[in-house]
């Protein structure tokens, strides 16, 4: 299978429901009401982290998704159903980033299986006139529009979550002791960078499965992304336990040193648990390199063991070692998403304060464009077509003073003035009470 550690993808969720302009009719009931249900739900579109996906190669041939609309409210108070919602599985280990952002910021981090993040929350259905009806509006005339679905592009970083990860310079072994230790069948050759995707093995012992990841080698300079090492840097961080494999045959010293300063400069935690092993013990001529790695680990504190993945000598003492430091460093518990699943309501107009609009000269200069979040919104749900919803309207812009803020701002009659989509001439009511009289 194709590793693929980093996608863009849009989604799309569904438009809410209109609601419904009806009254009731029967016979011998002239005057049933109005009886007009709201519109339903618009589908959510979510991410769920499962088990047995490793990739994100699936999201190379497939980058929209599109969640379901939702039925539109009707007579006899008849509710409209919700838009079904899109479920996207994402390996564990996923970290969603809002691609339309300079910062790329992370809006989640989905760790643990069914953990759940709402991508683009589905938009709220349109009411009904039934939902208008008070003390002094018997027959209301109007209904709202639904809603549309958030609409949004992100981007998927896949960080694998492994229990130890291999780590050192390329062609020093890792896909051989990984093959040794675990049972997996990575592609092994003697030329460097045969390793171009990570790798992974488990390791069953009693009652434990230990999760490996053989991180493809790293070259100096890789946090400046010359070779592979950038691409793959991410993996490590995860890991709970670093194995660094160094290659006996050539500078150990230097190998070491290179690999720390690269996890250094990507700012990575120098003091994760680790230890050091070396390869190749089966080449003749490298017990004197084997004495300088044991010695300079002793002198630093770390655990150093000699192998030969090639037949065999030492494995079994590196399987205990591992089990043995991975039991010394239990799994941490998954963190929940960054961001808001939920959307955030708007605060009513009756009862509370209203927000001040915000007036903009149209760049052109012939007009206003008048920003307010509630307004537009109550602009897109009104259909101007039915016979009260002016009326509605011009109650808002009332309400919020509209009409003051904008001859503040410079208006006068005749003025094109924006509000969301909706563009109207500014004639302003003691003008309109003038011309009546």
């Amino acid at each position: 299978m194709k590793f693929v550690d980093l996608v863009r993808i849009a989604v799309k969720a569904g438009r809410g429901g209109n609601g419904c302009l009806s009254f009731h009719r029967e016979k011998f009931l002239p005057k049933g009401g109005p009886d007009g249900a709201d519109g339903g739900k618009g589908g959510d579109v979510v991410l769920e982290a499962v088990d047995g996906l490793v990739t994100l190669a699936d999201f190379e041939y497939n980058k929209k998704f599109q969640a379901g609309h939702a039925g539109h409210g009707k007579g006899s108070m008849q509710t409209g159903s919700d838009g079904a919602d899109v479920v996207i599985p994402v390996p564990r280990g996923t970290v969603v980033r809002d691609a339309e952002a300079e910062s790329k910021k992370i809006l989640a981090d989905l760790v643990e299986p069914g953990q759940r993040y709402v991508a683009a929350v589905g938009g709220r259905g349109g009411r009904g006139n039934a939902h208008f009806t008070s003390s002094v509006r018997r027959a209301p005339r109007f209904a709202e529009k639904g809603d549309p679905g958030t609409e949004r592009t992100l981007l998927l970083e896949l960080k694998l979550i492994a229990d130890v990860g291999l780590v050192g310079l390329p062609n020093a072994g890792k896909s051989s002791i990984l093959a040794a230790i675990s049972g997996a069948h990575p592609k092994i050759a003697g030329y460097p960078f045969t390793t171009l995707s990570p790798n992974l093995g488990v390791l069953a012992v009693d009652d434990q499965q230990i999760v490996i990841a053989d991180v493809p080698g790293l070259i100096e300079g890789a946090h400046d992304n010359r070779g592979l090492g950038l691409h793959f840097l991410r993996h490590v961080e995860r890991t709970r336990v670093l194995v660094h494999v160094i290659d006996l045959s050539g500078d150990v010293l230097r190998a070491r040193e290179i690999v720390l300063r690269e996890f250094e400069a990507y700012g990575m935690d120098p003091a994760r648990p680790s230890m050091m092993v070396g390869n190749k013990t089966d080449i003749p001529g490298t017990e004197e390199n084997a004495r300088l790695l044991r010695e300079e680990m002793e002198r630093v504190g770390l655990q150093c063991l000699c192998v030969s993945a090639m037949n065999g000598d030492g494995v079994p003492s590196l399987i205990d070692a591992i089990v043995e430091m991975v039991r010394l460093c239990p799994r941490p518990k998954g963190t929940t998403s960054l961001a808001e699943t939920e959307p955030v309501a708007l605060p009513r107009f009756r009862g509370t304060t209203p927000l001040p609009v915000s007036i903009v000269h149209l760049t052109d200069g012939r007009g206003f464009r008048v920003e307010h979040a509630n307004l537009e919104k109550v602009v897109g749900r009104l259909d101007f077509d039915q016979e009260d919803a002016l009326m509605k309207f011009a109650r808002v812009l009332k309400r919020l003073k509209v009409e003051e803020a904008l001859e503040k701002a410079g208006a006068v009659a005749g003025d094109r003035v924006c509000i969301g989509e909706m563009e109207f001439d500014f004639q302003p009511d003691r003008i309109v009470e003038q011309e009546l009289q």
